[in-house]
């Protein structure tokens, strides 16, 4: 039986649920495998679980290479397992064959689309997980190598549905950041940790890829670990294994940028210590030669201009340390500005000082108007009829309160009212 199964079925491929899943002590699998009619026994031995990328256990439907055989001590027939996939795993993989032999028809893996990174990077784009472990490699790296550099995050779900629109969208804001009142990176860095083929899959989806073709800054893709490979992988300028690999790609080392300048330092004082050195040995020479007797007098000017020029090349090579040093200092600096709690601390400032000129502002236009209406009530008071009253004058109306301008108007009978400055007095006209 065992004969029949091993020469006449072999080596097949299977699908199934894992169910009565052992891990032995000596590292060997041993499950079944099941669907709604039938179940097969299975085993996998040590030596095949050591590039395993399933994490096998009750309940997980996989897809298993193997050769189907007999076990004759217990009288049944069973899988040995040599690989083990996640279900559907296939038409991933043939789905991404298919979109890598499409876009790649299309030129956008070409290697002359390629763009070096700059050397010198100060703002550096990352789109990312805010919480995935990769953010923090990332800073980790990038803030190590290069304090100066200023970090701009798009934070995106990097797995599950609709996670791909997000990062294609994330990557379209860093290509138009000058237009949307972001800081404009020199690099940018796409990636996330490691994990299956399905955990990586919103990286290979087409709308990503065409979206990282489609930037205009150099871009590293870092997807998984050194082991994953994506479609984003090819269309990047340059892919690092590793999230903390892109980070090393993107900065130059400060220690080692330090140590470059006393180097170069080194160097330029070289040749000219060099020079310096045969004009002493020469200047020894005819000391003890012809010029002896009247060395000091004839070689004490030229001895003077050696130490003059000894002088300048180490106040030149300092200027070039503390150039340098100063360049660093200013970038720590404005990295120190740019943080939050110094930026909301300015702004603090300038909302109180706003504060206090639109109070002042506002007590100045008050005061105005309350000199003017003071000089507006004296005005009235003085040219009101109040005051002609307590002059003794006073006013005479008719019966309908309309004032009286001419006897003629008044008829025999008519009842008057004369307004004083104290009250008024009713009469009758005759």
């Amino acid at each position: 039986m065992r004969n029949l199964l091993e020469i006449e079925i072999g080596e097949v491929w299977i699908e199934g649920e894992i169910s009565n899943f052992r891990r032995q002590a000596s590292g060997h699998l041993y499950f079944t495998l099941k669907d709604e009619g039938a179940q097969l026994a299975a085993v996998m031995f040590r030596g095949q679980t050591r590039d395993l990328r399933v994490q096998p256990d009750n309940g997980v439907e996989v897809r298993v290479f193997g050769e189907v055989s007999f076990y004759e001590a217990q009288g049944k027939a069973q899988i040995i397992v040599r690989s083990m996939e996640h279900k559907g795993l296939g038409d991933l993989q043939a789905r991404f064959e298919e979109l890598k032999r499409k876009l790649a028809a299309e030129g956008l893996f070409a290697l002359e689309r390629k763009r070096p990174l700059p050397f010198f990077p100060r703002v550096i784009g990352l789109v990312t997980s805010p919480t995935g472990a990769a953010l923090q490699d990332l800073r980790n790296v990038l803030e190590r190598r290069a304090p100066w550099m200023q970090l701009v995050l798009a934070p995106v779900r990097v797995q599950g549905k609709g996670a791909e629109r997000e990062i294609a969208q994330a990557i379209r804001n860093f290509s138009r950041a000058a237009e949307i009142g972001w800081p404009v990176p020199d690099v940018l860095i796409v990636g996330r940790g490691g994990g299956s083929l399905e955990d990586l899959w919103n990286f290979n989806e087409e709308i990503v890829v065409r979206a990282i073709a489609a930037c205009p800054i150099p871009l590293i893709s870092a997807v998984g670990h050194e082991i994953d490979f994506t479609l984003s992988d090819l269309a990047a300028d340059v892919r690092a294994p590793t999230p903390s690999a892109a980070a090393e790609l993107a900065v130059p080392d400060a220690a080692e940028l330090r140590a470059r300048v006393v180097i170069l330092g080194k160097r330029l004082r070289r040749p000219l210590d060099a020079r310096l050195q045969r004009a002493l040995l020469l200047l020894g020479a005819m000391r003890r030669g012809a010029l002896s007797r009247a060395t000091e007098r004839i070689l004490r000017e030229p001895v003077q201009r050696l130490d003059n020029l000894r002088g300048l090349l180490d106040d030149a090579a300092q200027q070039v340390v503390e150039i340098k040093s100063r360049r660093v200092l200013e970038a720590v600096t404005r990295l120190e500005a740019s943080r939050p709690e110094k930026v909301l601390e300015r702004r603090g400032e300038r909302l109180a000082a706003s504060g206090q000129r639109l109070e002042r502002a506002m007590q100045q236009g008050l005061d105005r108007r309350l000199r003017r209406f003071e000089r507006s009530r004296g005005m009235l008071r003085a040219l009101g009829p109040e005051a002609v009253f307590a002059r003794g004058f006073s006013i005479t109306l008719d019966a309908l309160g309309r004032p009286l301008s001419s006897a003629a108007a008044v008829t025999p009978g008519d009842e008057l009212r004369t307004v004083v400055a104290d009250g008024e007095v009713r009469s009758v006209a005759r």
